[in-house]
C-alpha cells in the first residue's frame, strides 16, 4: 500500500484552447487535481493499492470528489473530513503554441491549509503502509501544512516506511512567512523533510529553486537541456542528504505549449550510477518529441507515480527499468485530458519498447 498525503482541488478548466477572456461569462469544466493525489489516483488504476489522506469539508461537492476517487480505487477512508476550512480551486487555461498555460490558484483557507497535525490519524493511517508519498506543494500552503508533512514522514521514518518526495517548488505558493522570499522558505522548509526520505523527485528547475543546485549548461527559459548535468546535481543533492538512496529528475525541453521534448535521470546512490531515459537503439539518451500536446499538467506526477508503481514491481523494479517505465508513463499522460493519468500498462510497457506510432487498436 502506497499513501500520498496533500491537497485535492476542484480544477475548472477553459474549453479547448480558450482564454478566461473567452470563456467568461461561460461554462468551465470541472474535474479533480492536485500532485499527490494525481499519484494515488494514477498508482490505483495501475493496479497499486494506494491510500490517500487529505483534509475536506464535508458536502455534496467533496462527497461527489471522495466517490471519483473510490471508483478509480484509491483507498479514501482515513480522510479527515473538519468543520473548517475549504475545498481549494485552481483554474486553467491550455497554452498553445508560444502561449504559455496559464494557472491561478484559489486555495487560501483550505481545509488542509488550516489543519493541524495533531487532528490527523497519521498512525491509523499508516496501518498497511509500505511507501508514503509527498511533494513541497502541500508544505508551501501554510504553517499548519508543512507541520503536518514533516510529522507525517517522521513517523513513517520511525516505522521503517520508505519515503518518496516530490520537490514541486511552486513561487505562487510559497508565501505563509512574512518577510521571506518563496525559495528562502521553500528551502527552510524542505531542508527538514529531505532527511526522511529515501527517494527524490524533482523537474530540470526545482533543485536550483529549493536548493541552490543548478546544472549546467541548462536554460530553462530557453527550453535548453543538458541532460548529463543533472547526474552532477544529484551527486550534489545526496552528498547534502547521504540518506537519499534515489533521486530522479524529469527532463523537459519546451519548444513550445504544443512541442515538448521529454526524458528523465535516475542517480542511484548506493551504486554511484545515473540512468537515462528513453534511450536511442544506439543507447544514448533520447527524449521523446511530443508534438500537439493535450494536456500536460499531471505529467510530472504521472512521472512520481509510474517510478513508484515500477519500483514496487517484480518486473520493472531495476533502476533503468523503472525509470523507462517512468518516463514512458508520463510521456502517455501529456495526451491524456485532465489532472490523472489514465495510461495502462500494457500501453506503457508498449511505448518502452518503441512502439509510438499511435496506430489504431482492433
Amino acid at each position: 500500500m502506497i499513501l500520498g498525503f496533500g491537497e485535492i482541488m476542484m480544477r475548472l478548466a477553459t474549453e479547448g484552447r480558450w482564454r478566461f477572456r473567452q470563456a467568461l461569462p461561460g461554462k468551465l469544466e470541472a474535474t479533480w487535481g492536485g500532485g499527490e493525489a494525481n499519484v494515488c489516483a494514477s498508482l490505483a488504476m495501475l493496479g497499486q493499492a494506494s491510500r490517500f489522506v487529505t483534509a475536506l469539508p464535508r458536502h455534496a461537492i467533496t462527497e461527489q470528489l471522495v466517490a471519483s476517487l473510490r471508483g478509480l480505487g484509491v483507498d479514501t477512508l482515513r480522510m479527515l473530513f473538519t468543520n473548517q476550512g475549504r475545498l481549494g480551486i485552481y483554474f486553467l487555461e491550455t497554452g498553445a503554441n508560444q502561449r504559455s498555460p496559464v494557472v491561478i490558484y484559489d486555495r487560501e483557507g483550505s481545509s488542509i491549509a488550516l489543519t493541524r497535525p495533531e487532528e490527523y490519524d497519521f498512525a491509523g493511517a499508516l496501518e498497511g503502509v509500505t511507501w508514503v508519498h509527498v511533494t513541497g506543494i502541500t508544505p508551501a500552503l501554510s504553517r499548519n501544512a508543512f507541520a503536518s508533512t514533516l510529522a507525517l514522514v517522521k513517523l513513517a521514518n520511525s516505522r521503517s516506511i520508505r519515503v518518496s518526495c516530490d520537490l514541486n517548488f511552486r513561487k505562487k505558493l510559497w508565501n505563509w512567512k512574512p518577510g521571506t522570499k518563496p525559495q528562502s522558505l521553500a528551502r527552510e522548509c524542505m531542508v527538514q523533510i529531505l532527511p526522511q526520505v529515501d527517494l527524490l523527485i524533482g523537474n530540470e528547475e526545482d533543485a536550483k529553486d529549493v536548493l541552490g543546485i543548478e546544472a549546467e549548461g541548462t536554460s530553462v527559459e530557453q527550453g535548453r537541456i543538458n541532460p548529463g548535468g543533472y547526474e552532477s546535481v544529484a551527486r550534489q543533492i545526496v552528498a547534502q542528504f547521504p540518506n537519499l538512496g534515489l533521486v530522479a529528475i524529469t527532463l523537459r525541453e519546451s519548444i513550445s505549449a504544443d512541442h515538448n521534448n521529454w526524458g528523465g535521470m535516475l542517480f542511484d546512490a548506493r551504486a554511484q550510477q545515473a540512468f537515462f531515459a528513453p534511450r536511442s537503439a544506439e543507447g544514448g539518451y533520447q527524449p521523446y518529441e511530443i508534438r500537439n500536446i493535450v494536456d500536460r499538467v499531471g505529467g510530472g506526477d504521472a512521472f512520481s507515480a509510474g517510478l513508484l508503481y515500477a519500483l514496487n514491481s517484480e518486473k520493472f523494479k531495476q533502476p533503468a527499468t523503472a525509470l523507462e517505465f517512468a518516463v514512458a508513463a508520463s510521456c502517455l499522460k501529456h495526451s491524456i485530458p485532465g489532472d490523472f493519468n489514465y495510461a495502462t500498462e500494457d500501453e506503457i510497457v508498449t511505448l518502452m519498447h518503441g512502439n509510438g506510432t499511435g496506430r489504431i487498436k482492433r
